[in-house]
């Protein structure tokens, strides 16, 4: 068991290596950009005109751009960012490359049988299609396929996958296999799991390696990308009028890929998605504890609550862990939160302890926020403008996009295109699926969700019964996990 004194002194080393850096950037991030050479962000100062500009250098826009010009290489694309390619989502998420599998329920009953099918297929394809593009552009992700494992840590949450395992195993497209007790606790790292799944169609990556990877490809191709670039305003009429701080853009079509930034421009989704927060901590390099407790590989790791704990360990041996649902923002701003150390440190320490008692007294190098955008249905949505149709959009990634968005690109690129093909006219671009109450209810919902959930998998991890009104408030949030639930 840990004392007192040794919480407190983990605490404290994990407020020391988070905070004493002013000019914060996170963790994944600031390595990725240490690594590149040292040159000034191309920022547009003249007025320019193009065929296709993508607002938003993350994955989303990337893939979209990269798609765009594999297939159409005479087309002029332009890419902006308010900041560095991948200082947003792309580049402070856990890395964990997870699929559609275990959602596969809900987008049956979204799009039906077959498309849910189809989805399913692609969001696994997906996984290797990234393995293969960064191996042919020579991108050092960080990229390790060693599959994912789904874990139970308490009672109530054993059997919970299993009525979408058995529609897979129905439709011959399921990718997992329950493993033994002592395999999965050896694998996962943790005497906590008492079940487990596992599928090889997953991975982990350095995801702001990624998102540079991607940035450097899509400029040989000829993409041309402006970083401290933001969008001021945009002129929906003809020809399209992006405005810059210093340049105006016109565009025969655009692309709105800015995710969880997407409110701060566009009011008309502020109720199509929810801002989260996925806190995230990194320890220093401990292979050596790593592979002592079983940790030796690139695993991902998922438990099963609603908000969920995920972890993995990095190439140069250190274990990162994350957490969902933490900070909900009001009226979805992307407030400073987003951009500093962590504030709930000491949940993520309380969990990390739990999770491995032998590195209790492990301090964090690191820890950081990322805003997540929770749709109703926990899959993103696809769709145009209505004020423009030339003017496209996809979000609500929902904490799970970083194999996905190779799939959000396959589906931006070809309405671009003018396409008519499996991509543009899947379930997925029809827009929101639904929406959340107008503020302050949704806020003060969330808030009595979050804590009915917390109050409810405290009681579970107590083996206690939790109580009745907790379930039922919990029942609000199964929806946007990454698993369906029983």
């Amino acid at each position: 068991m840990q004392t007192n004194t040794e919480t407190k002194q983990a605490l404290e080393s994990d407020k020391t290596s988070t905070l004493n850096d002013s000019r914060f950037q996170p963790y994944w991030f600031d390595q990725a950009m240490k690594q590149e050479p040292l040159s000034s962000p191309n920022v547009l100062t003249r007025d320019t005109q193009t065929d296709v500009c993508i607002v938003g250098g993350g994955y989303t826009g990337l893939w979209t751009a990269i798609n765009i010009k594999q297939q159409q290489p005479e087309l002029d694309v332009v890419v902006i960012d308010k900041g560095l390619c991948g200082s947003g989502a792309s580049g402070r998420n856990g890395g964990c490359m997870l699929t559609w599998s275990t959602k596969y329920l809900s987008m049956k009953k979204l799009y039906g049988e077959q498309e849910a099918i189809r989805l399913v297929q692609a969001s696994e394809q997906a996984v290797f299609e990234i393995e293969r593009f960064c191996q042919q552009h020579d991108i050092d992700a960080e990229l390790r396929v060693d599959g994912t494992l789904y874990t139970s840590t308490n009672a109530a949450q054993q059997g919970g996958m299993d009525p979408v395992l058995a529609a897979l195993d129905r439709h011959e497209i399921n990718s997992w296999q329950q493993w033994q007790i002592d395999r999965v606790q050896q694998d996962a790292g943790s005497r906590l799991a008492c079940e487990g799944y596992y599928s090889p169609a997953a991975a982990s990556v350095q995801p702001a390696k990624l998102v540079r990877g991607l940035k450097r490809v899509a400029e040989k191709m000829g993409v041309v990308v402006y970083e401290n670039t933001p969008m001021e305003d945009i002129n929906t009429d003809v020809p399209i009028t992006i405005t810059t701080l210093e340049a105006d853009i016109y565009a025969g079509k655009v692309v709105l890929a800015l995710n969880a930034w997407m409110m701060e421009k566009f009011p008309e989704f502020k109720r199509s998605v929810v801002l989260v927060s996925s806190d995230m901590a990194i320890t220093d390099p401990i292979p050596e504890k790593l592979n002592a407790i079983g940790l030796s590989d690139g695993k991902t790791v998922v438990d099963s609550r609603i908000f969920v704990h995920y972890y993995r360990t990095t190439r140069d041996g250190r274990l990162m862990l994350g957490k969902g649902g933490n900070y909900f923002s009001f009226a979805n701003k992307i407030s400073k939160v987003f951009d500093q150390p962590s504030q709930y440190t000491n949940i993520l320490r309380q969990s990390f302890n739990r999770l491995f008692p032998s590195l209790s007294q492990q301090g964090f190098a690191a820890t950081w926020t990322g805003a997540s955008d929770r749709s109703t249905t926990g899959l993103p949505f696809f769709g145009k403008l209505k004020q423009n149709a030339n003017i496209y959009y996809g979000l609500g990634y929902s904490g799970n996009g970083v194999a996905q968005t190779w799939i959000g690109g396959k589906i931006l690129s070809s309405l671009v295109l003018g396409q008519e093909n499996k991509w543009s006219q899947c379930g997925l671009t029809t827009g929101p699926k639904g929406y959340f109450p107008p503020e302050p209810i949704r806020w003060i919902g969330a808030m009595m969700v979050r804590n009915a959930i917390r109050r409810k998998e405290a009681a579970e991890d107590e083996n206690k019964k939790p109580f009745w009104f907790d379930k039922q408030l919990a029942k609000f949030a199964n929806a946007a996990g990454k698993a369906d639930k029983s």
